[in-house]
């Protein structure tokens, strides 16, 4: 059980800068379907603590959560902080999901689990536990006060970008194995 523990914890350097971490819930593809209504894209970071056990416990209260669906995860990337540059490396990852809350609904239920794992709003790019962004909400463009669908940024941000591209190439690759 140790060896096999030990062997799923692998990690990559894309670049000084840059790693990748494979562990035994990033990657991984949880369910291929859902009878729930949207498909939701989530970015979570931290740099707070043990981040992939807080990610690990996160999985946990999802996949417990009778509201959400788990489809799959990214490999989770180890990149510098932007914005605050005073502050240790963050740890991000993205992970699918189904639900049938509305927009808001979801986004207030990730500000629980943000709260529930310790997650303090100092400044902006402040360091943190957990930060969990809604990077896609379905098809759906919304961009109110308190919430702004796509993510903003999220196409400049390597926190995003790697971890999802890698995640949807995997995806597609075990689509093709199947036929």
């Amino acid at each position: 059980m140790f060896f096999a523990l030990k062997e799923r914890n692998l990690k990559k350097n894309l670049t000084p800068d840059l790693t990748l971490f494979y562990t035994s819930n990033f990657p991984k593809k949880f369910n291929s379907s859902s009878l729930k209504k949207y498909s939701v894209t989530i970015g979570i970071g931290g740099n707070m603590g043990n981040t992939k056990k807080i990610f690990d416990k996160l999985i946990l209260c999802l996949k417990q959560d009778s509201r959400f669906t788990l489809i799959m995860t990214s490999a989770l990337l180890k990149n510098p902080p932007f914005g605050f540059l005073e502050q240790s490396d963050f740890l991000n990852g993205i992970i699918r999901l189904k639900t049938n809350l509305c927009p808001n609904a979801f986004l207030k239920a990730m500000q629980r689990y943000e709260n529930k794992f310790g997650r303090k709003r100092s400044f902006q790019d402040a360091p943190r536990t957990l930060d969990i962004d809604i990077i896609f909400f379905e098809n759906k463009k919304i961009n109110t006060k308190n919430l702004i669908i796509p993510h903003k940024n999220w196409a400049n941000r390597e926190s995003v970008i790697i971890p999802l591209k890698r995640m949807n190439n995997d995806g597609k690759k075990s689509k093709l194995k199947c036929m």
